[in-house]
């Protein structure tokens, strides 16, 4: 989720479609949160791993 966010960060910086641009600020927020959560050994939503 992390490295799609950034991805749609990128692409919507170069095109200037600022809907990608703010879908992926969404989820690259929310995929840092998913992912410092997961990285302290806390269980997200019951699940401890994600792969």
């Amino acid at each position: 989720m992390l490295l799609l966010g950034i991805i749609l960060l990128v692409i919507g910086l170069i095109t200037g479609i600022s809907i990608l641009w703010t879908i992926g600020l969404i989820l690259a927020v929310v995929g840092g949160v998913l992912w410092i959560l997961g990285s302290t050994g806390r269980a997200v939503a019951g699940r401890r791993h994600y792969w």
